[in-house]
């Protein structure tokens, strides 16, 4: 017996099952088919899991991911250009390439693989390094090449230029690209708080505002005062340019505040005998 389907009436025919159903349903075979194309960068593991620390660096690097940086450099004989891409293989290059450089000529040599990342991070840098690059021909012990990327701090760009500061090679091991470029990602959240002087000044608001209202509320409802009577310490805050003022003249002050009065000669007055003189001072003894 035929199982009945479900059908849509348009148009007085029977239409087939709706494509955006199919489309639904085709969704996660799609996206499983393209992350299986985009693996991004896999870290170097020794214990079977990546750490904690680099797994969160790789978290703050996925603003970045797909970014494409190109970086040249001019030696005695060639040219060469460096193609960066993070956490995803290079245009054009071998899977998982994920810095490749090439020459004039467009020979290309695979720098560092994204399947073979490492990554260490500082308060305001991430280290990003590609292992498992190309080995060397006759430099390094022929050991497979590696890149260092070195991403600092900008708070104000994705991404900036990539530039190469050296390829270390005249050892016999460790050899390495190092590359330079700065972005927003390197910054560390924790590193914006606020300082100490913000803090101590935002403390200070606050007790001043406790201060003042809980002042006010002590000289209305207890005290029951009114007007400007119910700011605390009125009578303090009203003196309080005298006091400053009395302040700043005893600290500047350089003359004595009473000066000596002027030489007078012994028993000389306004007539010459000192009488006058005598007699007003008697004056001030004797009882009202």
């Amino acid at each position: 017996m035929r199982q009945a389907v479900s059908t849509t009436m348009m148009g007085g025919m029977e239409a087939p099952l709706p494509m955006r159903s199919l489309v639904l349903l085709l969704l996660p075979s799609l996206l499983s088919a393209v992350s299986a194309q985009t693996p991004g960068c896999a870290l170097t593991m020794k214990s079977g899991k990546p750490s904690e620390r680099e797994a969160l660096l790789l978290a703050r690097l996925e603003p970045l991911r797909g970014t494409t940086l190109v970086s040249s450099y001019q030696s005695d004989d060639d040219v060469y250009n460096y193609t960066l891409r993070v956490c995803d293989s290079v245009a054009g290059a071998p899977a998982t390439a994920g810095l490749v450089q090439r020459d004039a000529k467009g020979a290309q040599t695979v720098v560092g693989r994204i399947n073979e990342t490492h990554l260490i991070g500082g308060l305001d840098w991430i280290l990003l390094i590609y292992k498992g690059g190309e080995a060397y021909d006759s430099h390094c012990h022929s050991e497979k090449r590696k890149a260092m990327v070195m991403i600092s701090c900008d708070p104000y760009k994705l991404a900036s230029q990539l530039t190469i500061v050296s390829e270390e090679r005249e050892k016999d091991a460790d050899c390495f690209y190092l590359f330079e470029m700065s972005s927003s990602v390197a910054c560390n959240d924790q590193g914006s708080g606020l300082g100490a002087g913000a803090i101590i000044f935002i403390v200070l608001l606050v007790l001043i505002a406790v201060y003042l209202l809980g002042g006010f509320l002590y000289q209305r409802f207890v005290v029951g005062a009114k007007g400007a009577e119910q700011i605390p310490n009125y009578h303090f805050w009203q003196n309080l340019g005298n006091i400053l003022a009395d302040g700043c003249d005893f600290v500047c002050r350089s003359k004595p505040k009473n000066q000596a009065a002027a030489y007078r000669g012994v028993g000389t007055g306004a007539d010459g005998d000192g009488a006058e003189e005598e007699e007003e001072r008697d004056d001030h003894l004797l009882p009202m």
